[in-house]
C-alpha cells in the first residue's frame, strides 16, 4: 500500500512541476509512514516539508498544491487532509485494503518476498562453535538467528550461502586432545591430577572410553605429542559429528563447512599477513607484527604474529575474512556470541585497510541465553562440564518452541528461557499461541468442507460483505508483511517477524472469539473464509521463515 501511495504522489509532484504549481522540478525523498495516532490517517508523507526550502514556500502551501494534484487517487482513499506543519495525512478506502487478500491469494508462498536484495550474493557465517564439546543453548541462539536472517535475506532477493567455520586449529584442539589422552590413561588404570585447565564434562570420559575400546592399550606406546594429536583428531572429528546431528535435529544446515586448519595449510594466512604487509599496514615492535588497526578507527593497533612466531587468532581471521570476499559475496554477515563485541572495531579496520567498505562486513551479536529450572539460572561453562546441551533442550521443549523461543528478543539483548513456559500447551506459551491460529483456521476449513463451502479462489468473493472493524484490521496486518520481511532483512532483525506473527494471530483469534466465520449467510462465509485463509497462508510464510512448522491440528 505504501509502494501505491508513494506512485500516487510522485505522479501529483510531475503534475505539480509541469503545471507550474511548483519549481524546483526535484523529487525527494520523502517517507510515507504510518501515523503515531490512527486520528491521524492510514498513512502520511512529509514530502511537502522536504520541498519547502526549495520551492521557497510554506510546507502547507506545498501540501496544497500536492493535495489539488493528487484527486481522488483512484478510489484508493476516502479522504486525504493536511495536518501540523504541512504532513499530508490519507484515510484509506476499506475496499483498497481488501485488496490486499486478492494478492495473498495470488502469490501464494511468495507472499512477503522482495527483490532488494536484486540477486547480490551474501554469506551467513554462524554457530561456529569449537569442535571441542558440545552445543550449548547459547549456540542454540546464534544458530536459530543464523539460519532466520539467513531466511529473511533470501525471501528479501539476496543469495545466500550459510557457512559454518571450523576452528580445528589452535590451542583448544590441543587442550582436547591431552584432556582425551588423560581421561584415557584414567581408565586404564593411572592415577591422574586431572588439570583444571582441560575439558571437564562427562562427554570428554565417554569419548576416552571409545578409543579404549577401539584401540585398546597400544596408543600408550607413541610419545605423548604424538598420542595427543591423535586424541585431537579423533575426538574433533566425533564432537564434530554430533554437533552436525544436534543441528539437523533443530533444522539448521550448511551449505558449506570451511576448516580454519586448511586456511593454514593453503597458506591463506601467510599469503594474508604477505598481503598487509605489501600495503603497509603492517609494523614490526618487540619482535611482534602488528596491524594499524588504529589508522581506521579501531582503538589501538593489533597483533597478527606474536614475537615467539606464532599467529593470532586475529592472523587467520584476516586471511579468512580475505578469502571470502575473494570467493565473490558481495556482503558478509558473521553471527558472534557478545562477548566478541570487541573484535568489531578491529575486523572493520582490518577491510578498510584492505580497500574494502567496512559495511560490507555486518556482524550480528547474540547474547547468552539465561536457562532457568525452579527459578534457578543454570550454570553453563564447557570446562567445568556443568551445562546443558541445546539437544537436552530441543529433547525437552521441541524444535519449534526452541527456535521461536530464541528468536523472540533482539539477539543483542539478554533472553532468559523459561522450559516450563515452552512446554505449555496454552495461549500463554507465544509458539503455541501463533501456531495455535493457523491450526484454527485449518479447523474452519475442515467444517467448511463438512457443510459443502469450499475456501474461495482468486477474487471469487464479495469484499463488501466483510464490514467488521476486526476484519479490516486484519487486512490491514496483512499488508504490513511485505514491509516487515525487507525491514527484518534491510536490519538482520529476524525477532521484527516474531513480533509480527504474535501481532497476527492476536489479532485473529480476537476476532475468531468475536465473530463466527462460518455464519448463516453463504456470501458472508465466503468473505471470511477468503480472508482467514490469507491469514493462515502469511502466518505459515512467516512461521517457516523462522524454521518454525505451521501444524494443522494441535
Amino acid at each position: 500500500m505504501k509502494e501505491r501511495l508513494q506512485q500516487h504522489i510522485r505522479r501529483a509532484l510531475q503534475s505539480c512541476f509541469s503545471q507550474g504549481q511548483l519549481h524546483s522540478g526535484h523529487c525527494p525523498d520523502f517517507t510515507v509512514e504510518v501515523p503515531a495516532h490512527v486520528e491521524h490517517g492510514d498513512f502520511s508523507t512529509n514530502v511537502a516539508m522536504l520541498l519547502a526550502r526549495e520551492e521557497k514556500q510554506a510546507p502547507r502551501k506545498v501540501a496544497e498544491a500536492l493535495v489539488a494534484a493528487l484527486g481522488q487517487g483512484d478510489g484508493l482513499w476516502n479522504r486525504v487532509e493536511i495536518a501540523g506543519p504541512g504532513f499530508i495525512n490519507f484515510f484509506l478506502t476499506p475496499r483498497c485494503w481488501f485488496g490486499v487478500l486478492d494478492e495473498v491469494v495470488r502469490q501464494g508462498r511468495s507472499y512477503g518476498c522482495g527483490q532488494q536484495g536484486a540477486g547480490r550474493k551474501v554469506q551467513v557465517e554462524f554457530v561456529s562453535a569449537n569442535p571441542t564439546g558440545p552445543l550449548h543453548i547459547g549456540h542454540g541462539r546464534g544458530a536459530a538467528t543464523g539460519d532466520a536472517v539467513a531466511s529473511v535475506l533470501q525471501a528479501a532477493g539476496y543469495q545466500v550461502q550459510r557457512e559454518y567455520y571450523i576452528n580445528d586449529a589452535g590451542n583448544q584442539m590441543d587442550t582436547l586432545g591431552r584432556s582425551l589422552y588423560l581421561r584415557y590413561r584414567e581408565l586404564l588404570g593411572e592415577d591422574i591430577a586431572f588439570p583444571q585447565d582441560c575439558y571437564q564434562g562427562v562427554y570428554i570420559k565417554d569419548l576416552a572410553r571409545e578409543v579404549l575400546e577401539r584401540d585398546g592399550e597400544r596408543l600408550l606406546e607413541l610419545p605423548e605429542k604424538q598420542a595427543i594429536r591423535h586424541f585431537a583428531e579423533y575426538g574433533g572429528g566425533r564432537i564434530r559429528n554430533g554437533i552436525e546431528e544436534d543441528l539437523q535435529a533443530f533444522g539448521v544446515g550448511f551449505d558449506n563447512w570451511y576448516s580454519e586448519q586448511g586456511l593454514y595449510d593453503r597458506g591463506e594466512v601467510e599469503a594474508g599477513i604477505a598481503l598487509l604487509k605489501e600495503r603497509g599496514l603492517t609494523y614490526e615492535q618487540e619482535g611482534a607484527l602488528w596491524l594499524r588497526t588504529s589508522d581506521y578507527g579501531d582503538d589501538k593497533d593489533r597483533v597478527l604474529v606474536r614475537s615467539n612466531g606464532a599467529t593470532t587468532y586475529f592472523a587467520s581471521d584476516v586471511a579468512y575474512h580475505k578469502e571470502k570476499f575473494e570467493r565473490g559475496f558481495d556482503l558478509v554477515v558473521d553471527v558472534w556470541g557478545a562477548d566478541h563485541h570487541g573484535y568489531v572495531p578491529r575486523m572493520k579496520a582490518m577491510l578498510a585497510g584492505l580497500g574494502r567498505n567496512p559495511e560490507d562486513l555486518q556482524i550480528i551479536l547474540v547474547q547468552l541465553v539465561n536457562l532457568l529450572r525452579d527459578g534457578q539460572q543454570v550454570a553453563m561453562s564447557t570446562r567445568s562440564g556443568e551445562f546443558v546441551t541445546l539437544r537436552e533442550v530441543i529433547d525437552e521443549v521441541g524444535r519449534d518452541a526452541c527456535r521461536f523461543f530464541f528468536l523472540m528478543r533482539r539477539s543483542d539483548s539478554q533472553l532468559d528461557f523459561d522450559l516450563e513456559l515452552a512446554k505449555k500447551q496454552s495461549n500463554e506459551n507465544p509458539v503455541y499461541y501463533v501456531q495455535y491460529a493457523h491450526a484454527r483456521i485449518c479447523s474452519i476449513n475442515r467444517n467448511a468442507r463438512d457443510q459443502g463451502l469450499q475456501p474461495p479462489e482468486l477474487g471469487q468473493v464479495d469484499v463488501d460483505r466483510l464490514t467488521l472493524d476486526e476484519e479490516l484490521a486484519l487486512a490491514k496486518a496483512l499488508d504490513r508483511y511485505p514491509e516487515t520481511v525487507a525491514g527484518a532483512a534491510r536490519h538482520f532483525e529476524p525477532h521484527r517477524i516474531v513480533f509480527y506473527l504474535q501481532d497476527l494471530a492476536a489479532r485473529f483469534h480476537s476476532y475468531y472469539n468475536k465473530e463466527r466465520v462460518l455464519s448463516e449467510d453463504p456470501e458472508t462465509s465466503r468473505a471470511r473464509l477468503y480472508l482467514v485463509n490469507c491469514v493462515r497462508t502469511v502466518l505459515q510464510n512467516a512461521l517457516l521463515l523462522l524454521g518454525v512448522s505451521a501444524p494443522e491440528t494441535m
